[in-house]
């Protein structure tokens, strides 16, 4: 038995813990995050098309799984000695245990959609309307819609030796067709291949003149088959079956080896389409022949074979709640709240903050007293208009910014472009790498050149991935530093869904780090005597280390030492190390992390005194907040862009700022940190073993940190 083997083998037991290894494999640990995401669509307790929802990210999730991390792992695969990290397990060993455990999260996913969501969607008559099932009513419609809003732009390719096999985009939707007779020049091909345009939906309301249904669907896949052979008079159509291939889509790219980052990125996107394959998804009822030919023009083995019983791609699936038009299956609407400043609360941690006038100017509310917006509960237009009234600000000098996500249409770049033709000196700091926002991030930093702003692409080798605004404004015969700085990105969209922290401060102090980091970042000097923020990759990783060792050696002298952690990930092994140090020295740490853990709690001698809870609920947890005890004396806490994940922490520039103001202290160690660990309704409990189990209320009071802090801030 293979030492992987042994160890899934050992994982499926929760005994003899002490026989574990140190370290969960990355990998792994992400399945495990889709896992409890799938779970979501298969909770009776949320709104029905929510669950819908949680079932297309899943979706959504694997798809990047694939197209991302297995497809780097099946690279370093071709390396026979190569070893993941930090479980340093062989690499192809790694890979075929994530094989197997895809097969079955797919399984899962359309046992949920067969057999739990589409039965419970039926009995609230939101109907998926199959082929066998149609009404001549529906044919005729069906037919005609065909005709005049689908054949026009369907490409069928015939192959033959002058129509080889073509190139099959990404991710994207295909038939393959058998075929019997000739074609108009005489010729037999047999097979051909029908693409079929991501501009077309893959899902059809029945209008009221079709159906007797409010909201009957239908599958664009099932459109196609009925159809089919209109495109190919004069043939007899003897199979009909949809596939979809994900691709390698990480880019490479030597930076130190262009003289300009955004044309090389600009010509890497174009082939990002065509990467290697990594999985071939096809129907369940497709012959094997065809099965194998698909395999082997794709240069796939067996493994990454799916079979699907229903459409191939299921988070086309999002576009039914919207269409359904049955708000009442869905969460009870939210508004966020418009507000930039808080009144103090009093030491009670769990008292409602009420809100007061405050002076109208933004500068003036900053310079008074710091101010925490939390998103989504907090509106992110303040932060627009901390930079919309800096573009107009006749004492504002200068404004600089880091950009990761922005977004199209964002009002954030607006307002920068403004700035500047009002004369401003602006800086941007545009991260063109941005997984999966490149394109978006190359035409924003164009737009911004075109308006006079100083765009710069970060460090080579480094993604920028700090969240800082940094505004110099003259006042009295002085400069004053305003800063914003955040866990999360400036997305207009996302600050909706995602839980994250920022912060308004006009504290120099923090204000000369900012300013430091700009100028690091845009004349590339060694700038690294920080005051107070801790910055990667050169103090960060260091510094959360000597403040947990810090508290292990409190808790060896008999002091109070207490760690708490909220994070996306945990895989950094220096980290997970010192955290298992500490733990031995009997610190109490509790980890909340949504995503991605390495570090294996509760192993007696090792991490006995650690637990790590992940949230999964109505919006996508992503703060980072890191909390030390220090005693009891002076707690610190900090709120930073960077996970403790190994890239955070060694190979991006980011920021890890300390909350200074105690009302911004209270509120944050509240609202991010004591609220989450009393969750007993969203909250999964990792074990030892790597797998993950739902909390439950066991007699208590059922408490969501979610929901409370909605109905919070909704009064």
């Amino acid at each position: 038995m293979s030492e992987l083997q042994d160890i899934q083998t050992t994982e499926n037991s929760t005994e003899n813990t002490e026989d574990f290894p140190k370290y969960i494999n990355r990998e792994r640990s992400l399945l495990e995050f889709n896992r409890r995401v799938l779970a979501q669509a298969n909770n009776p307790e949320i709104p029905l098309l929510e669950r819908v929802k949680y079932l297309c990210i899943s979706s959504s999730n694997m798809d990047e799984f694939f197209e991302v991390r297995l497809a780097s792992l099946m690279e370093l695969a071709k390396d026979p000695n190569a070893l993941t990290q930090p479980d340093e397990q062989p690499a192809g060993m790694v890979v075929e245990c994530l094989l197997e455990a895809t097969h079955e999260i797919v399984e899962e996913q359309y046992h949920t959609l067969n057999n739990i969501l589409i039965p419970a969607l039926e009995k609230e008559n939101i109907r998926f309307v199959r082929r066998n099932h149609w009404t001549e009513q529906n044919r005729e419609w069906i037919s005609k819609f065909f005709i005049e809003q689908l054949q026009p732009v369907l490409s069928p390719v015939g192959l033959d030796p002058s129509h080889p096999f073509p190139k099959v985009l990404n991710k994207t939707l295909n038939f393959i067709v058998s075929l019997e007779g000739k074609d108009a020049f005489g010729r037999s091909n047999g097979l051909a291949i029908v693409p079929v345009p991501r501009s077309l939906p893959r899902l059809v309301k029945l209008p009221t003149e079709a159906t007797e249904g409010e909201n009957d669907f239908v599958f664009l896949s099932s459109i196609l088959h009925a159809n089919v052979s209109r495109l190919f008079p004069g043939m007899t159509v003897t199979g009909c079956y949809q596939f979809r291939v994900t691709r390698n889509t990480n880019l490479f790219i030597d930076e130190e080896e262009v003289d300009d980052l955004l044309s090389a990125l600009r010509g890497e996107l174009s082939g990002r389409q065509y990467g290697g394959a990594i999985r071939l998804e096809v129907a369940d009822n497709c012959p094997q022949h065809l099965i194998d030919y698909l395999l082997d023009r794709f240069k796939l083995p067996k493994e990454s074979l799916y079979k699907v019983n229903g459409p191939v791609n299921l988070h086309r699936l999002d576009a039914v709640p919207g269409m359904a038009n049955r708000p009442e299956l869905l969460f009870a609407p939210y508004t966020q709240k418009l507000l930039t400043a808080k009144k103090r609360p009093s030491k009670n941690a769990f008292k409602i903050f009420t809100r007061h006038k405050e002076p109208e100017k933004l500068f003036d509310k900053i310079k008074q007293k710091d101010i925490l917006l939390h998103h989504p509960y907090d509106s992110f237009t303040p932060v627009i208009d901390f930079l919309k009234e800096a573009s107009t600000d006749p004492d504002v000098l200068a404004i600089r910014m880091t950009l990761y996500r922005t977004g199209e249409n964002s009002e954030i770049i607006k307002a920068l472009e403004k700035a500047a033709q009002n004369g401003k000196e602006v800086t941007a700091v545009v991260e063109l790498r941005a997984r999966f926002d490149e394109d978006n991030n190359i035409l924003q930093a164009t737009r911004l050149q075109d308006a006079g702003v100083h765009v710069v692409y970060g460090v080579v080798g480094y993604k920028t991935h700090a969240k800082m605004i940094l505004v110099l404004r003259r006042e009295d015969d002085r400069i004053r530093y305003y800063t914003h700085m955040g866990t999360g990105n400036y997305h207009h969209i996302t600050t909706r869904f995602y839980s994250d922290f920022g912060l308004l401060t006009a504290n120099p102090i923090i204000g000369r780090d900012a300013s430091k980091i700009f100028q690091q970042l845009t004349s590339l000097g060694d700038t690294k005597d920080l005051e107070t923020v801790l910055q990667s990759p050169f103090t960060l990783k260091s510094g959360m280390i000597a403040k947990i060792e810090r508290e292990a050696e409190n808790a060896r002298q008999g002091k109070s030492a207490r760690i708490i952690a909220k994070m996306n990930g945990l895989e950094e092994q220096g980290i997970i190390d010192a955290l298992y140090n500490a733990s031995q020295a009997g610190v109490k740490i509790d980890l909340i992390v949504r995503g991605i853990c390495s570090l294996r709690p509760g192993i007696p001698g090792l991490s006995e005194n650690i637990t790590v809870t992940s949230i999964i609920g109505r919006f996508l947890e992503h703060h980072r907040i890191y909390y030390f005890e220090n005693n009891g004396g002076k707690p610190e806490l900090f709120c930073s862009s960077a996970d403790w994940m190994r890239r955070n922490l060694l190979a991006r520039v980011e920021t890890c700022f300390p909350i200074l103001d105690d009302a911004c202290f209270q509120q944050v160690y509240t609202e991010g940190l004591a609220m989450y660990l009393q969750d007993n309704t969203g909250a999964w409990i990792l074990q030892a073993d790597g797998s993950y189990v739902a909390k439950q209320p066991h007699g208590e009071k059922p408490y969501n940190a979610q929901a409370l802090l909605i109905e919070k801030y909704s009064r």
